[in-house]
């Protein structure tokens, strides 16, 4: 009883990722400080170039060694101590999970919804906590008040499930969806702004703008896309997965009504959470993607009904915020930029080698497109995996056709140095 007793004192105090106690300051927060004070001098930029400092980040993550992964454009690995924070989470919903995880865990929430929020530079009931970018851009796509013939404005370079969800609309309520395309990389802001402000018509009620192309890396204008729109009347959608926890910016500093991002990118949050941010005088008029007995409330929790869900999981949220506070965002940013140009100023020479992404720092960070010519993006894919362990991801989507390179804080430059040299080798053999 006694052990039983101790075993619910821990776990209580677990559920405080915000508190000293949490697995973050246990963890690293004394040697983290200490390797920070010694980087204080340096601006972020500099500071990215400090391998000293990156190691000790490098540190926290349980990658297998056997394999370089840069894939993380897709989804990234969590560092341990998010990982621990997911296990006990579950074994204390297991103790008594109608109790736990109701009672306990899922009170957890509204101090999770504030950290996001001050992370994100919103007010809390702005944010709402869910699974993924689809998941919360559905939620507006699917929610907003649309009529017959009124028309949305997207691109052939959006994320698929983001593209099939105006569809489904279109057909099932003959709105209009249309599409413009890109060919990237594009270094001029105001060509993509113009593109979108010659296709409006009267009939326009919805821009749908993806931040960061996913398939390519390219860093899309939203602020100015979302000004052009607003000054006719418009309201803008952004597609949020790959910049959040990235990019060093507060969501309303981009001028959207509507934003959703996935929270296992960039965050290293546990695999399935994401976020929704929605203006706070829109919230209304959005309906839920799953019933609530109050759909029109003004309420962001409306968007929360999903029923019993993984509380392990979104309360692992918490040190993954503590995680990407210790670090700092613009620094953040600033390392990761460093890496894919890293890799990708070295082989951007090599003959038969493409690079299909920007490496200006205002058009891309941590994405880049890479291919050689005689092969395809799946076989060059295959050739690192199969020849060198690199795992990457091969892309062929709309005009966009190369292989997807996205490293992460924890990638070391000798990872990097084998993937030029990979690519040097591949291309010499073409």
């Amino acid at each position: 009883m006694t052990d039983r007793r101790h075993f619910i004192k821990q776990a209580a105090v677990l559920t405080g990722a915000f508190s000293s106690a949490s697995l973050f300051n246990r963890a690293h927060a004394e040697e983290w400080r200490s390797a920070a004070q010694n980087i204080a001098h340096l601006n972020p930029i500099e500071a990215a170039l400090d391998e000293d400092y990156w190691s000790v980040i490098q540190k926290a993550y349980t990658v297998n060694p056997n394999l370089i992964i840069l894939n993380n454009g897709g989804v990234s690995p969590s560092p341990l101590v998010v990982q621990q924070a997911v296990e006990r989470y579950n074994q204390l919903s297991n103790e008594g999970p109608s109790y736990y995880m109701w009672r306990i865990l899922d009170q957890g929430r509204e101090p999770l919804r504030e950290k996001l929020a001050l992370l994100a530079g919103a007010d809390p009931e702005e944010i709402a906590v869910n699974r993924n970018a689809t998941e919360a851009l559905n939620t507006i796509i699917l929610g907003i008040p649309l009529q017959k013939g009124d028309e949305v404005i997207g691109t052939r370079q959006d994320y698929p499930h983001m593209v099939a969800a105006y569809r489904q609309r279109a057909l099932r309520e003959g709105i209009i969806y249309k599409q413009l395309s890109f060919e990237f990389p594009i270094e001029n802001d105001e060509q993509i702004v113009k593109a979108y402000a010659d296709a409006i018509t009267p009939k326009t009620k919805l821009i749908h703008v993806t931040h960061i192309i996913n398939w390519v890396g390219q860093i899309m204008p939203v602020r100015k896309i979302a000004d052009m729109a607003h000054a006719r009347g418009i309201e803008v959608i952004c597609d949020g997965a790959h910049t959040f926890a990235l990019l060093d910016y507060k969501i309303p500093d981009l001028h959207c009504d509507y934003f959703g991002t996935s929270l296992h990118k960039f965050l290293s949050a546990p695999i399935g959470s994401g976020m929704l941010w929605i203006k706070k005088e829109k919230i209304e008029k959005v309906w839920p993607l799953l019933s609530d007995d109050k759909p029109n409330s003004g309420d962001i929790r409306k968007f929360e009904n999903l029923g019993t869900r993984s509380f392990p999981i979104e309360q692992g949220i918490g040190e993954a915020v503590n995680f990407q506070n210790g670090i700092g965002n613009k620094r953040k940013e600033e390392r990761i930029r460093y890496l894919k140009n890293y890799w990708a100023e070295k082989v951007q020479h090599i003959p038969k080698v493409k690079l299909h992404t920007s490496l200006k720092p205002e058009y891309s960070c941590a994405i880049c497109g890479v291919s050689i010519d005689g092969m395809t993006p799946g076989e060059l894919d295959s050739a690192l995996f199969n020849q060198y362990k690199i795992h990457t991801v091969s892309i062929v989507y709309e005009n966009i056709s190369c292989v997807r390179v996205t490293p992460h804080v924890y990638t070391t430059l000798p990872d990097l140095d084998k993937l030029v040299r990979a690519i040097e080798e591949i291309a010499g053999k073409k």
